[in-house]
């Protein structure tokens, strides 16, 4: 008879698992079995109706899943590769549950707890780590994406006091937000600011009609003459060091998440080309369909191992942005291609919301672009190769 795989195993026949340490497996089963429990039965219905239950948040703050890379505060203190399997695991569900957890801790609760006062952080990170406060990060604008440097919100000194003015765009959690990372304009530089829900002058306002994402709140964030105390600035940075730091962090989390997508786009087809039947026999006979899973396996694994040693690099303190960029680039990418290949392999039936595929190819062309789009990633690796920016 011939040999074939344990569909278990056959994600990972490079046992690159193996690699992981006991409290690595250790989260990582706790996440997936979460995410299969309590996410896998409704995903499909939270995305069509484009909606993600905010209670979601103290269960996840319960697991310790939030802000889990940061230390005190109530934060887990786990290492880059535990914060990188969880990404997977919870992407391997949606990419919005990815991104709920991502811009919680890399992007909301990292620059209070990096670049905050005390105050700032003895008030909202142990909150933020229980998931009892949501916070959000707003950066992108509505003409200013890739080119945050060219921002127009702007906070001007007004006494003691700060003014904001200004609008942001595709901000992940936005409206259900308690606390706002806002970065600003000012005669001193692009500053951060922390403004709470409910401050007079400032809306936030969801984004409908999206064909991505849809398991997740986008929205839009206004500021008319918010006024803001001298405390609500974040202290210990200046200029875009700033947010493009905390880019860095969750796009670290994106390098292993994608694999999560793909790898859970791979199981569906690889599942289905082992019971559909075509011209009288299973289509995973056919040389052509092997061929598609033959490749999709290689390119996961690749994948797999590549996070894997961005994770090895991070966890030494030796990783560089150029190389976080190379893995976003390259792993979305990778993670894009395997979902497309795996509605092939599905059909008609691939497009449907009873398999996973087309939710996951649907997420991946938004992760594509936010934090940073693939062109903006192939310049920067273009300037790493060649000593000469081309931005301008």
């Amino acid at each position: 008879m011939p040999r074939s795989l344990d569909p278990a195993a056959s994600t990972d026949l490079l046992r690159i698992d193996d690699q992981l340490s006991d409290d690595e497996r250790l989260v990582r089963d706790t996440v997936r079995k979460f995410a299969a429990d309590r996410i896998m039965p409704h995903i499909a219905d939270w995305f069509e109706a484009g909606t993600l239950p905010k209670e979601l948040a103290p269960e996840l703050g319960s697991l310790g899943l939030l802000g889990m890379h940061l230390t005190g505060y109530g934060c887990a203190g786990m290492g880059p590769i535990a914060y990188g399997v969880t990404c997977r695991e919870m992407e391997a569900a949606d990419s919005g549950l990815r991104s709920l957890v991502s811009v919680q801790g890399s992007l909301a609760m990292f620059p209070i707890w990096k670049y905050g006062s005390e105050e700032q952080k003895q008030e909202w990170l142990p909150r933020m780590a229980a998931g009892q406060a949501i916070g959000c990060f707003g950066l992108t604008e509505p003409d200013h994406g890739s080119d945050p440097s060219s921002m127009k919100t702007h906070a001007n000194r007004s006494g003691g006091d700060w003014v904001l003015n200004g609008a942001k765009m595709w901000i992940t959690n936005g409206s259900i937000a308690d606390i706002a990372v806002v970065w600003a304009d000012t005669q001193d530089g692009i500053r951060g600011f922390l403004v709470h829900k409910g401050a007079r002058g400032f809306s936030a306002r969801n984004i409908h009609k999206k064909m991505s994402l849809r398991a997740s709140v986008t929205s839009e964030l206004h500021f008319d003459d918010v006024k803001l105390p001298a405390s609500a600035m974040l202290p210990e940075v200046r200029g875009l060091k700033g947010p493009l730091s905390c880019l860095s962090e969750a796009r670290f989390g994106i390098v292993w998440g994608v694999t999560g997508a793909a790898r859970a786009c791979f199981e569906a087809a690889a599942g289905y080309a082992r019971t559909r039947e075509q011209f009288g026999r299973k289509i995973g006979g056919f040389q052509l369909t092997q061929g598609k899973l033959a490749w999709m396996l290689a390119d996961l694994q690749r994948a797999q191992l590549l996070a894997l040693h961005l994770g090895r690099l991070k966890e030494a303190g030796s990783i560089t942005p150029e190389q976080v960029s190379l893995g976003k680039m390259s792993n979305v990418r990778t993670a894009i291609e395997i979902a497309r290949q795996a509605r092939t392999i599905l059909g008609a039936n691939g497009v449907t919301l009873e398999y996973p595929v087309i939710r996951h190819a649907n997420n991946l062309e938004s992760v594509l672009t936010y934090e940073g789009t693939e062109e903006i990633h192939t310049l920067a690796l273009g300037q790493a190769i060649t000593g000469i920016s081309a931005y301008r």
